[in-house]
């Protein structure tokens, strides 16, 4: 009979005793947690928030731990496929109001709102579904890095792609890179290509500020700021403008050389014209061209210049 209730006690004990182990948790300084019920008599519900840095604090017997990034993150976009990566870099390119498919070099920095009611309802929508990966996986936002990229790639990106196709699908491609006027005529034209980064990087932050929270069903994300470094052209774009920059850096100069020789030559034909007038005046402008200690000069013998030996 006492092995019997032996038995029975460690077969009821051992799951108390990890469930209670089970029980613990404990946050560091960048991030925070939200603990759901999870024991067999306990609904799955939102049971309590632990904040970032948190010490040891009991969560309850099976309950889960879904722990979420508390500092700033930032998402980059670049338009360079070997800069690409799995986690939080991706390529973007968007057309321009005239069909230019233009490269987006820029940076989105945000936090996710640490706010207890805030976390409990991003959880409840989010955390309590996966999202697929790069490498085909389900995982759920709070799998480390790669869940958080996998919802952020999936809920995310979509609002950001799509505020600046708005934006930059509106402007045409000169006025965001000013060597895109070669593609118009053979002139560059002088543009400012900082003002109308500037208007787009404005305007997209408006959007995302407006869109992000219509889109995800909260004010999630906060501090969101949007950086917006440069516009590139697609590399055969890019070689096409720098050729006809080169040819147009050689036509300018072929055009300065032959500025200058007509110059000389006008200025040759005014010197001589005035010789002509003045000849004593030639005579005066020779004896100036002479090297420096002569000893004998005779005009019109082209060995009569001695200039002495040292």
């Amino acid at each position: 009979m006492r092995l019997v209730l032996g038995v029975i006690a460690t077969i009821i004990l051992i799951p108390l005793l990890v469930g209670a182990m089970g029980g613990m948790r404990s946050t560091g300084g960048g991030e925070v947690a939200v603990i759901r019920d999870g024991g067999p008599l306990d609904d799955n519900k939102v049971r309590q928030v632990i904040d970032p840095g948190s010490g040891v604090t009991w969560t309850g017997l099976w309950s889960s731990s879904h722990p979420y990034p508390a500092q700033q993150r930032f998402y980059t976009i670049t338009a360079d496929a070997k800069r690409a990566t799995t986690l939080g870099v991706d390529v973007v390119t968007v057309p321009s109001s005239d069909g230019v498919s233009l490269g987006i070099e820029g940076t989105l920095y945000f936090t996710l709102n640490l706010d207890h009611e805030a976390l409990k309802k991003f959880d409840d929508k989010y955390g309590t579904r996966t999202f697929r990966a790069q490498d085909d996986r389900s995982l759920y936002p709070w799998d480390g890095d790669d869940g958080w990229s996998a919802f952020f790639g999936q809920a995310v990106r979509p609002v950001i792609d799509n505020a600046l196709r708005g934006q930059i699908g509106a402007m045409r491609c000169a006025e965001l890179v000013p060597s895109c006027s070669l593609l118009e005529s053979s002139t560059l034209r002088p543009r400012d290509g900082n003002a109308g980064i500037a208007r787009v990087q404005n305007a997209v932050n408006g959007s995302l500020a407006r869109d992000l929270p219509a889109t995800l069903g909260g004010d999630f994300l906060t501090g969101l700021r949007f950086t917006l470094v440069k516009v590139t052209l697609p590399g055969e774009v890019q070689q096409a403008v720098d050729r006809s920059l080169s040819a147009s850096a050689a036509v300018s100069e072929a055009q300065a050389k032959v500025a200058q020789a007509r110059a000389e030559s006008e200025a040759n034909e005014a010197r001589q014209d005035g010789y002509d007038k003045c000849p004593s005046c030639a005579e005066i402008e020779k004896l100036k061209s002479l090297p420096q200690g002569i000893t004998v000069y005779a005009p019109g013998n082209p060995q009569s210049v001695v200039v002495p030996s040292r």
